[in-house]
């Protein structure tokens, strides 16, 4: 019996008894594993961040985050300390994550994946990905209103910006306590933009501005400034708008700054290729899985089962909603103005959710017109949306922090 009894003190089943909600978080790590992996929802990351709060509820792991505090200490200790008294994963985040090593790294991957070229040609296009982000401020002033502190606010906006790493590292700056519910709303709505802009869409267009052919309107209305030197341009653009960046909005720095410099070695070509590559495939994936896997263990029960995640994952959905129909309505009033119209689809790929909000937005609009490809301009406004939702997160650091 002796044995029997310490074999049962082994397991974690009793914690697990005296901590039920600990069980309703490990059924939504499994929930979000099987929208990863079966569904397809942005597993890069939802996977990670899954198994992240898979590991962060197992009774006895010791493996979720514990939040600083002036009684742990966790601050002033090294990274061996921490390792020791709180395990891996609290190192890895207060390394990786506190420090806001990592989203700066995923923009150097992304970077070093976008072509911005479809935003160069289109340059007028580019100002649609600015008036999407007004989901940020506007979720932001409604959160201050329902209770949240301006700085949260703030981190909860910015799920609006449908740009995971910049709404990880504008809590990680502004909010680090609600980090876990803001990480895996907006990686949730990034995953679910296939539906919320044809919701929006349908709601904030008609049949005949679906139908406008941007190739005929081009055709029509030529551009009277053309790029002799395209190659030339793609250099010089990320060296250009990183030195702007930095003078205007220095808070911004750390996510634009990567996001050129990764853009920038991706165009240079042969010269650094080896940059290129690492940059774009080892770096990133490295980043992604750490930052997966710790941000999904900050979501203990403890942390994640309360009314302001539910206030969150709402705010962040108004924001999307809001931020895809601010696109839109920006076209509608350009289109009010101008001779050569463009398509409000366009505004609605305003989003940073690249290139997932083109795609959808394509083929939204191949079904009311086989003939009309709107693809590479609604990379325009989308590629926008990157640079857009990422000043926008200096902005508030700037004057939150």
């Amino acid at each position: 019996m002796e044995v029997l009894r310490a074999l049962y003190e082994m397991t974690a089943l009793d914690d697990l008894i005296q901590n039920p909600l600990s069980l309703l978080m490990l059924f939504i790590s499994c929930y979000l594993l099987y929208l990863g992996i079966y569904k397809r929802f942005e597993p890069l990351l939802l996977i990670p961040i899954a198994f992240g709060v898979l590991l962060a509820n197992i009774p006895g792991g010791g493996l979720g985050i514990i939040p600083a505090s002036d009684t742990n200490g966790i601050m002033e200790m090294d990274v061996l300390e921490i390792a020791g008294n709180f395990g891996i994963l609290n190192m890895l985040y207060y390394l990786l994550i506190k420090t806001g090593l990592l989203p700066p790294l995923i923009f150097l991957g992304v970077g070093a994946m976008t072509d911005f070229g479809p935003m160069l040609r289109n340059l007028r296009l580019a100002l649609f990905g600015a008036a999407a982000q007004i989901g940020i401020f506007t979720v932001m002033i409604a959160a201050v209103a329902t209770g949240f502190t301006l700085k949260e606010a703030a981190a909860l906006g910015i799920i609006g910006g449908a740009d995971g790493p910049t709404a990880i590292y504008t809590s990680i700056v502004l909010a680090p306590h609600m980090l876990g519910p803001i990480a895996i709303a907006a990686y949730s709505y990034m995953a679910l933009v296939p539906v919320i802009i044809p919701l929006v869409v349908r709601f904030t267009t008609t049949e005949q501005e679906l139908r406008i052919h941007m190739k005929q309107q081009d055709t029509l209305y030529p551009s009277r400034v053309q790029i002799q030197n395209l190659k030339a341009v793609k250099i010089l653009f990320p060296i250009a708008l990183c030195i702007l960046s930095g003078l205007f909005v220095p808070a911004a720095l750390p996510l634009i700054g990567m996001l050129m410099f990764g853009n920038l070695i991706k165009e240079t070509g042969s010269d650094t290729q080896r940059l290129f590559t690492a940059a774009s495939e080892t770096i990133m994936n490295t980043a992604t899985i750490f930052l997966g896997l710790t941000v999904g263990a900050t979501m203990t029960a403890s942390s994640f089962l309360n009314f302001q995640t539910l206030l969150i994952i709402i705010g962040g959905f108004l924001a999307f909603m809001l931020s895809v129909a601010g696109g839109i309505l920006a076209v509608k009033i350009y289109n009010l103005f101008a001779i050569k119209k463009i398509n409000p689809l366009i505004g609605a790929t305003g989003l940073s959710a690249v290139p997932m909000s083109s795609r959808v937005a394509n083929e939204i609009a191949l079904k009311h017109d086989p003939t009309n490809h709107i693809l590479q301009y609604a990379m325009s406004s989308n590629i926008a949306g990157v640079i857009g939702s990422a000043v926008a997160a200096g902005v508030l650091i700037a004057f939150l922090s």
